[in-house]
């Protein structure tokens, strides 16, 4: 680090202090907002830190004055959470954050207009992001990580300011989607309901009027939510309006979305086209993909078990395991097709013995037994029509539409 005089850490101080006080008194919240964002490593603020680690008398320039004095709730321990970052002491970093985040609260409570709003989310981010960091050194250092969750109670805060009428309740998706970003992160989901109830059905709030960035990543976690809760309808629906809302420069944020719209437009019978995984970079769907095509019950579990740590880590795993029933609609679809072309007149009698023998061609050992109980569920679930002839050990199918499609609908509808 290059020479730094007390003079000149001295007037890296009141610089900040004199930008911070004309921010909020012209309401110029372009400038007040970069001013309160660590992790934009900005060399500004980092200079702030070293001067502020070389003059220790900075909280007496801030009360002595009555210009700065009014913010010294805020500034003096984003000072203090200023030089710790820099010391890259995150926990320490957080405690500050927070103390300057809801003395922050406060003066947007008494502010009378939403002036202010584009700086409180810059607030909820940081503390999201800054509580990770601060976790991630408590657990190192063989504690119990505990920011995260203290950070989420702080946005909990911010949304009951926000949820309210007037202009200000416009930020209140946004936080919203922050605290989706901590419940999903500490596995905590069911915590996301209350807030999603507050959305949805409190009258103060018109979904249509929230920034279109934050309907965006509210409908990418809410389909998310669905998707665990196997709600595929649902969860088509919010995903879908995700990715049709979607700025499309984006790549990653489309990817992200894919990834969980993929496996719920498999579960209702609606396959991607290859392009589409090869530019998203998906391609672990591919074989997937392949094996519902072709009915190949082998390549669907070895897809499976070659990304099972990966589909398991996104949460789709048992959504793609039970995409077996498709897999066998298609392989009797299959043998039905080769029975027509051999003999029209007995192509909707399909016997047991011969679905054994595609299975084994498939390298899939199956007994009677077994294969009687697969296709009763297949009839079951509709997506066989047709019935039991048990003394032939038959069955039967429809001479109309004996393989129904999904038409949009899951299996389990």
């Amino acid at each position: 680090m290059a020479y730094l005089s007390m003079g000149e850490a001295h007037r890296r101080i009141t610089d900040y202090l004199g930008r911070f006080s004309d921010a909020v008194s012209s309401q110029d919240v372009a400038s007040l907002k970069h001013l309160l964002s660590l992790s934009s490593n900005s060399p500004s603020l980092l200079s702030l830190a070293d001067a502020l680690n070389l003059f220790q008398d900075a909280n007496r320039l801030i009360k002595q004055s009555d210009k700065y004095s009014q913010f010294a709730e805020i500034v003096v321990p984003l000072f203090r959470c200023l030089q710790n970052y820099k010391l890259n002491n995150l926990v320490d970093a957080y405690h500050a954050y927070e103390k300057a985040a809801n003395a922050f609260i406060q003066e947007f409570r008494n502010w009378d207009s939403a002036w202010a709003l584009e700086a409180l989310y810059v607030i909820a981010y940081e503390i999201r992001v800054l509580a990770e960091r601060a976790d991630r050194e408590l657990s190192a250092n063989g504690k119990s990580p505990e920011k995260l969750k203290a950070a989420g109670s702080y946005l909990m805060k911010v949304f009951g300011v926000l949820a309210g009428k007037g202009p200000k309740r416009v930020g209140a998706l946004y936080v919203t989607c922050q605290l989706f970003k901590i419940y999903f992160k500490l596995g905590t989901v069911h915590l996301c309901r209350s807030v999603i109830r507050s959305i949805e059905t409190a009258r103060i709030f018109d979904f249509e009027e929230f920034p279109q960035r934050d309907k965006v990543t509210y409908m990418y976690y809410t389909g998310r939510l669905e998707v665990y809760n196997e709600n595929f309808t649902a969860a088509d629906q919010k995903l879908s309006y995700a990715l049709a809302h979607c700025n499309p420069r984006s790549e990653e944020n489309i990817r992200m979305i894919l990834k969980y719209l993929i496996p719920v437009k498999l579960s209702i019978g609606i396959l991607p086209q290859d392009w589409l995984l090869e530019k998203y970079n998906l391609v672990e769907y591919r074989n997937i993909v392949q094996a519902l095509k072709r009915g190949d019950l082998q390549l669907l579990r070895s897809a499976l078990e070659e990304h099972e740590d990966r589909f398991l880590r996104s949460g789709v795993y048992l959504v793609l395991e039970k995409l077996e029933l498709q897999v066998y609609q298609r392989l009797l679809k299959k043998i039905y097709i080769i029975q027509k072309q051999k003999d029209p007149s007995k192509a909707h009698q399909m016997k047991l013995e011969v679905i054994i023998k595609a299975l084994k061609w498939l390298e899939i050992d199956m007994d009677l037994d077994e294969v009687e109980c697969i296709v009763a569920i297949l009839i079951h679930k509709n997506l066989v029509k047709g019935y039991f002839a048990h003394k032939s050990k038959v069955v039967v199918l429809s001479k109309q539409d004996p393989f129904p499609k999904l038409t949009g609908k899951p299996v389990n509808a």
